[in-house]
């Protein structure tokens, strides 16, 4: 009786995933990069866990490569035609083919949360076509950032270091902050406080709504905006 091989498995669920490296794998699953060494040098895995985000993978595929990778009924990832919204002046590595999880973010504990548990959560998957790496996708909530991001659209994002010299002045933020007890996220643009740093200014695109300095040390997640769509132009 042949056994499973840990090593084919994990390449299998990266591929399954549209993964390219270990490192993505491991933060998908949530352990560390030395967690999935381990796993490959004794040939062990963590089979609930690994099944937890393969849910769409045909199990018998994952575990011997025989077969459709894909369940007979589950459906294809939904493909989105991205509308940009961070545009480098120095073009980024695009990703052919990469399947983002949507996530339901109500759900959720919040931002950091979201982004220290994502294997949780997930609502669908999305693939998108021709785009810069991104971590994740959720629906915009309210009309802060109305017309640019209508209620209901989906955003895409990617997680940054909660650092003020990696935020890029004039660009869409999805970030989280504590003031006094009460906490919150928001998708804003992040513009230069007139207080100097460490403050931001948290602007909206709708002029209905002010915009509001905070210090950047309240921080608590952050991510870039990367792109978006409204639902009505999924194929």
């Amino acid at each position: 009786m042949k056994t499973f091989s840990s090593k084919e498995i994990i390449d299998r669920a990266k591929k399954s995933l549209n993964l390219s490296s270990d490192n993505e794998l491991a933060e998908r699953l949530n352990v560390s990069k030395a967690t999935l060494s381990n796993w490959k040098n004794r040939n062990s895995l963590d089979f609930p866990l690994l099944f937890s985000i393969c849910e769409h993978v045909n199990y018998n595929w994952l575990l011997t490569g025989k077969g459709d990778m894909l369940k007979n009924d589950a459906p294809p990832p939904l493909e989105a035609a991205v509308q940009p919204i961070y545009q480098p002046y120095n073009p980024e590595k695009k990703v052919d083919n990469q399947i983002i999880n949507l996530y339901d973010f109500e759900a959720t504990a919040g931002l950091r949360s979201l982004l220290d548990n994502r294997h949780a959560n997930i609502i669908d998957t999305i693939k998108i076509p021709n785009m810069p790496k991104c971590d994740g996708a959720i629906h915009i909530v309210g009309d802060s950032m109305y017309p640019r991001l209508k209620p209901g659209d989906i955003i895409f994002y990617k997680e940054l270091p909660i650092d003020l010299q990696s935020i890029l002045y004039g660009e869409m933020y999805l970030l989280s902050y504590s003031i006094d007890g009460d906490d919150y996220c928001v998708v804003k643009y992040i513009k230069r406080s007139d207080k100097g740093e460490p403050f931001i200014t948290l602007a909206s695109h709708n002029p209905a709504h002010e915009d509001t300095d905070i210090d950047f040390r309240c921080v608590n997640a952050i991510a870039l905006i990367k792109g978006s769509y409204n639902q009505t132009t999924m194929s």
